[in-house]
């Protein structure tokens, strides 16, 4: 400021009193306003245009002109401090620019975070960690915010007392959140269940209940699951945030199919054992890695307990790929005479005593 004082009163020493001082400052923040113009035009988007990233170029085209025309309604500030204005002229004029000077600032401000959402709104789905409804809610609740906070600024700028305006919020407020208590703890609940991430759009999860579906969509007020027989299940997020829930795709995607076998008592345990596992490596969607897994688990009361283990890399295809190992085991274990015995019981009759 000193500098620019100096050069200020250099200048008008040269022309005397052909200009007045306050031209002579107007004149020199145009001047300075066009010499940023020109670095900024010249110099930054040559620097910004070498890099990888869009980032900086989206920022510098959003803040090129804002940044020039401060400079000159600054001018026009220092201009009219200058100056000896008339009630209420010399309140009302420097509001007005400071107000010029707020909208020039946050109207493309308000474009650029339009921008950088949009511009990450398809990522964000892509990665299933948001609802379409639920981002578009928190993307439009970070918009009445910025609206907020600008309108706030603008009202400090013409001195108007906002304290009785906070105190009609705040009641606003608590009446708010006592009509809407259920749908903003949904709201929250799906917060909850974006920060924990214990699941996300496309998990195959199983409800407290027992319900067993995929989670087709995370919601504001709720979340959808559909169930194996295409039936759509509508949960409240409050109650999913505080209940149990087995996300049988975390923490990797692929799951365990467990198949028990009973065989009669006398088969060939390794012949049993060579067949199941002939079964599974038979079966296209059954992962080599790891590798299905067969194991004798116990002597049953009417057969040897056998159990195949296999994973699919899908949990929603366990249910078709069981079917199909069922099939298979059924037809090979009669091709090789294998026995699935049924629960038997030996009764016996014991004939009436003379006593009796």
């Amino acid at each position: 400021m000193d500098t620019i004082a100096h050069l200020i009163d250099t200048i008008h020493a040269i022309f005397g009193t052909t200009l007045p001082r306050q031209v002579v400052v107007i004149l020199i923040y145009a001047v300075l306003a066009k010499v940023a113009d020109l670095f900024i035009d010249r110099v930054l988007k040559k620097l910004t245009a070498r890099t990888t990233i869009t980032f900086d170029d989206d920022l510098i085209e959003f803040a090129h002109r804002p940044i020039c025309w401060t400079i000159f309604l600054l001018g026009l500030q220092h201009a009219l401090v200058l100056a000896t204005l008339a009630k209420p002229w010399e309140t009302i004029l420097p509001s007005l620019l400071k107000s010029i000077i707020l909208l020039l600032w946050f109207v493309p401000l308000f474009r650029f975070i339009n921008l950088v959402v949009e511009q990450n709104t398809a990522k964000v789905m892509e990665r299933g960690k948001f609802g379409t409804d639920l981002f578009l809610l928190l993307k439009n609740v970070l918009r009445v915010v910025a609206v907020a906070a600008g309108l706030i600024w603008l009202l400090s700028i013409w001195n108007v007392n906002l304290t009785p305006l906070f105190a009609s919020a705040g009641i606003a407020g608590v009446a708010v959140a006592l009509a809407a208590k259920d749908t903003l703890a949904n709201f929250f609940g799906g917060v909850s269940i974006f920060a924990d991430r214990s699941f996300k759009v496309g998990d195959v999860i199983i409800l407290d209940s027992g319900e067993r579906g995929e989670v087709v969509e995370i919601g504001i007020r709720s979340t959808r699951i559909k169930t194996l027989d295409d039936v759509l299940i509508t949960i409240p997020n409050s109650l999913l945030a505080t209940t149990k829930i087995v996300n049988e795709s975390a923490p990797t995607p692929r799951y365990r199919i467990r198949i028990p076998v009973g065989v009669a008592y006398g088969s060939d345990v390794d012949e049993v054992e060579a067949t199941l596992m002939a079964v599974a490596l038979a079966e296209e969607e059954v992962l080599r890695d790891p590798k299905p897994l067969v194991r004798l688990r116990a002597f049953g009361e009417s057969s040897l307990d056998f159990v195949l283990l296999a994973w699919v890399a899908d949990p929603s295809h366990s249910v078709g790929v069981t079917h199909h190992l069922l099939k298979a085991i059924y037809k090979h274990f009669n091709d090789k005479g294998i026995t699935i015995p049924f629960p038997q019981r030996d009764v016996h009759l014991v004939p009436p005593t003379a006593a009796d």
